[in-house]
């Protein structure tokens, strides 16, 4: 089995999704990484930037084969030709909607048309695959006849294509069926009716040996199947090998960066939530035993299991989250910190791991010196240029810098690692802007996660200044980070 990839092509079709040559490069060596077979570059005939960006991808002399999607006109064909892809997806009607009522051809016309394409495709060296478009409505003797002649004019493979999301896994192992007699047949499928990859399997066990996806399942409408769902589905269930699954998630953040659509926590493989334990049982399960709880270690796609914290944390959770932190506390003060931890989360508030820390520290009695603490901050966005300056006190010793960025925030966080120097050597892993109360006095709060060697730390902070907000939980993030190691306050670089 192998996996066509179509986030350059179809992915990119999703409403305010827009990849520049530089990103599509990127994603392009990442699917490589991944050991996708096909990779669906862009429509040649879009333009002259997405030619651009095709021949960057083609450029990279990849494994993987590198393709343009073309309508069925021979202009088409030659704009790729231009890209030097390797390939084409030939999109021609299959539907009688799709023939008459978009075309405003005959079916008749449509065969002749298509045998056209393919012998000049071929003609020219390129690899074809023809899809016919509203498959899953076409008159299925009609779209054999029209897959049998592309395969009779040279076609290498011909695709059933869902195009609409409109139909069920019975129809799609129906209709790839037939088409697998004819010869090597793909299969393209959309989640409009939330049944992509229950279609993508369908086709796979009636024949298909190629699966069109995209990832994060990024496409028109309600997107395209997933390519991680896809894998990994036919990995733990079929024990089918695709594509390097450690990849997956590295993929997966790569493309919601690009994009800018971010990842819904409960999205299957790749969301925040997939291995995430907050339920007091199922992490006390967890910690007693991994496959508890899971259907597949989050090794395995490139994650790492995470126990969160919130109304239904046990005390198993909050001691493991502590140990997390190097933090040791009786038994007793464990039960009382869990207990404090269920109350914060009734209250409807995430429970972040300063949270833990400070409600852990009261509970104990326990005095701590801050490592890093923010004196003074002053923000200027009216200029061409944002710019800050920060007064830290960082192990006694009284620090300013200051910075410029895209804008205030920016700009804040670059004075505060000037003022850090080496000591702010920590990755800043998420942002987020999580909630904005209404009125002239609205508190922002923000949330950042932030990780240095193998800890990592989320705070959230509310005020009525964004970057100030967004600076202090930064500030406190890498207090809880570097309090343990001394040598980090080397001075600040100049």
């Amino acid at each position: 089995m192998k996996l066509l990839d179509t986030t350059l092509r179809d992915g990119e079709q999703a409403p305010g999704v827009s990849l520049s040559p530089d990103e599509k490069v990127e994603i392009a060596r990442a699917l490589e990484r991944t050991g996708v077979s096909v990779i669906e570059a862009g429509s040649a005939c879009t333009g002259a930037g997405e030619r651009e960006a095709i021949s960057r991808v083609t450029d990279l002399d990849l494994d993987a084969r590198v393709t343009s999607f073309c309508r069925g006109i021979h202009t088409d064909i030659d704009l790729a030709l231009e890209c030097d892809v390797d390939g084409i997806h030939l999109v021609v009607p299959s539907s009688d909607r799709h023939v008459e009522g978009k075309v405003g051809s005959t079916r008749e016309d449509n065969l002749e048309r298509t045998a056209e394409l393919v012998e000049y495709a071929k003609s020219h060296g390129l690899w074809v695959e023809v899809i016919g478009e509203d498959g899953s409505r076409a008159d299925l003797e009609y779209l054999e006849t029209l897959m049998a002649t592309a395969l009779d004019a040279g076609a290498n493979r011909t695709c059933f294509a869902d195009t609409v999301g409109h139909t069920g896994p019975e129809r799609t192992a129906e209709v790839v069926g037939r088409l697998a007699e004819l010869g090597p047949v793909s299969a393209h499928t959309h989640d409009d009716l939330g049944l992509g990859v229950a279609n993508a399997l369908a086709a796979v066990d009636a024949g298909a040996d190629l699966i069109h996806c995209t990832v994060n399942g990024l496409g028109e409408r309600a997107g395209n199947v997933a390519l991680e769902e896809v894998a990994i589905a036919l990995s733990h269930v079929y024990d089918i090998d695709t594509v390097e699954l450690t990849q997956l998630y590295d993929l997966a953040q790569l493309v919601a960066r690009a994009t800018g659509v971010e990842l819904p926590p409960n999205k299957a493989v790749v969301g925040q939530n997939a291995f995430t334990h907050e339920s007091g049982i199922h992490t006390d399960g967890t910690l007693k035993d991994d496959k508890m709880y899971e259907p597949y270690p989050p090794e395995t796609v490139g994650r790492e299991r995470r126990l969160a914290l919130g109304k239904h944390t046990g005390r198993a959770g909050v001691r493991a989250a502590l140990e997390e932190h190097d933090v040791e506390v009786s038994e007793d003060a464990v039960a009382e910190i869990a207990n404090r931890v269920t109350e914060l989360g009734d209250r409807g508030r995430r429970v972040t791991d300063a949270d833990l820390l400070a409600i852990a520290e009261d509970v104990t009695g326990a005095d701590r010196e801050r490592t890093v603490e923010l004196l003074d901050l002053n923000a200027i966005s009216g200029g061409s240029v944002p710019t800050a300056s920060v007064r830290l006190l960082v192990a006694g010793d009284e620090r300013v810098a200051s910075g410029t960025g895209s804008g205030p925030v920016d700009a804040a966080v670059s004075a505060v690692r000037a003022a850090l120097g080496s000591g702010a050597d920590a990755e800043l892993e998420a942002y987020h802007v999580d909630a904005v109360t209404g009125g002239t006095d609205a508190l922002v709060t923000v949330e950042v996660t932030m990780s240095r060697d193998d800890r990592s730390v989320t705070v959230a902070r509310s005020e009525a200044d964004i970057t100030r907000a967004s600076v202090e939980a930064m500030v406190d993030a890498l207090d809880r980070l570097l309090e343990a190691d001394a040598q980090a306050f080397a001075p600040a670089d100049d």
